[in-house]
C-alpha cells in the first residue's frame, strides 16, 4: 500500500490506514486525517519537504515523516 509520501500530485486518494500508535498518529487524526477521508496532494516543496494536501475543504501542510504514516489508495 502507498503512503501519502509516495503519491502523484493532483490525484485523488482515499486514506486506508494510519501508522503505528504514536504522538504523530494522534496529531494526524486531530488534524482531520481519518480512514475514508479523500485527500489530494496539491504541491510539494522543491526539496520534497513539506507537502501541501487538500482535505475536508481546507489545505494542510505535512512533513515527510507525517506523510509516511498515512496509507492511501488511489480513487478510481
Amino acid at each position: 500500500m502507498k503512503t501519502l509520501n509516495d503519491v502523484k500530485l493532483q490525484k485523488l486518494y482515499v486514506v486506508k490506514g494510519l501508522g503505528k500508535k504514536s504522538l504523530i498518529r494522534k496529531r494526524i487524526i486531530d488534524m482531520g486525517v481519518t480512514i475514508g477521508t479523500p485527500i489530494k496532494v496539491i504541491k510539494q516543496a522543491p526539496l520534497g519537504d513539506p507537502i501541501e494536501i487538500f482535505l475536508r475543504g481546507y489545505h494542510l501542510t505535512l512533513r515527510k515523516n507525517e506523510a509516511k504514516e498515512i496509507f492511501v489508495e488511489e480513487c478510481p
